[in-house]
């Protein structure tokens, strides 16, 4: 059995990470569709669009904005906010996951990613309304 279609050889001995290079296919389809230029495009309006709704929630990026990543970001987390329990309010209530600090920003800050076709206007405003939500309730 190939990898990919019925005439295919499989020329990898181990077991081929198949599940991976499926997704980075489909990955490379849609940016295909989509243009690369316009994916670029998409995930810059995504991420001031994200930066908007939380400056208006008093968060802050961690990373100066000319080191910034569209798909990429790193937000404090305001004093006095539990990180595990507004995750997990998140998580349980809107079925959303936003990453924990790592390392020596454990508890300190919020990973919020915008990576790949799904993230879009409403779905970034998906997350900052459960963000200020769940913030609300905290408070």
């Amino acid at each position: 059995m190939g990898c990919w279609g019925e005439k295919a050889k499989r020329a990898y001995h181990h077991t081929a990470p198949v599940n991976s290079l499926y997704e980075l296919h489909k990955a490379l389809v849609v940016v295909q569709e989509e243009g690369l230029e316009n994916c670029w495009v998409r995930h810059k309006k995504n991420h001031l669009r994200l930066k908007e709704g939380l400056s208006s929630l008093g968060i802050t990026f961690i990373v100066a904005e000319q080191h910034r990543l569209p798909q990429l970001n790193a937000v404090s987390i305001p004093k006095g906010v539990s990180d595990s329990l507004v995750r997990g309010q998140l998580l349980n209530q809107f079925n959303l996951e936003i990453g924990a600090g790592l390392g020596r920003l454990a508890v300190k800050v919020w990973r919020i990613g915008l990576m790949g076709h799904a993230w879009n206007a409403k779905n970034v405003d998906y997350c900052i309304n459960a963000l200020a939500s769940v913030l609300k309730k905290a408070a």
